[in-house]
């Protein structure tokens, strides 16, 4: 391995890591993220620290602050309702789509994460249940089989992971999560449409009060 693959790999550790931290909550909106108490935390450069913040700047978790520090981004109602209105026309095309392409492989991927979701709402494990739930999603727009669609989710993926991941009713998320697959099974495109968008319109209040 050539010293430029070790730094790839550590900064790409390092950016999971701090991902992970944002989106479960661990590193709140607004704490600072200083290059130099990272790497002494994690265990590495200063070089991986930094390629992880500029990834993390690009994925739009991160706001960066002059020389060598940066914050947790603060979601204000605006940010949040904007990724509200993209999410509803994003995932009802993508849960319509799903339902019309799904193939048996995608389906038995879903099952196994919605099963994850439902043992980790009903034992109360927030963490792995929204975890779990954001991977539902990200299956059902892999289901869509739409290059395009799939391209336009990828500099998304965080943000809208974060956006799905401030739900705190564990149990009906999932819930509304086994009807959607039920409707991709069936192919039932009226059914998953009219699923979708009460789903996603069901967390908008909840997203909205969360702004920082």
């Amino acid at each position: 391995m050539t010293n430029a693959d070790l730094f790839e790999s550590e900064s790409e550790r390092v950016t999971s890591k701090l991902r992970d931290q944002i989106l479960d909550g661990e590193r709140e909106p607004g704490s600072r993220l200083v290059e130099r108490d990272l790497a002494a935390e994690l265990g590495v450069s200063r070089v991986p620290v930094r390629d992880a913040l500029k990834a993390l700047v690009a994925e739009g978790l991160v706001t960066p602050r002059p020389r060598t520090w940066a914050i947790v981004r603060e979601f204000t109602a605006e940010d949040i309702s904007d990724l509200n209105e993209v999410r509803q026309a994003f995932e009802v095309l993508a849960f319509r789509l799903a339902a019309q392409r799904r193939t048996r492989e995608g389906l038995a991927r879903l099952r196994s994460v919605l099963d994850v979701e439902l043992a980790a709402a009903r034992a109360d494990d927030a963490t792995t249940a929204r975890r779990a739930a954001a991977d539902f999603h990200e299956i059902v727009t892999s289901l869509a089989a739409n290059a395009l669609l799939s391209e336009l989710e990828r500099p998304l993926r965080s943000r809208m992971r974060w956006l799905l991941a401030r739900h705190t009713d564990l149990v009906r998320v999932a819930e509304e999560h086994e009807a959607l697959y039920q409707a991709i099974v069936d192919r039932d495109l009226v059914r998953v449409e009219e699923l979708a968008t009460t789903h996603v319109a069901s967390n908008q209040n909840l997203n909205a009060a969360t702004a920082h």
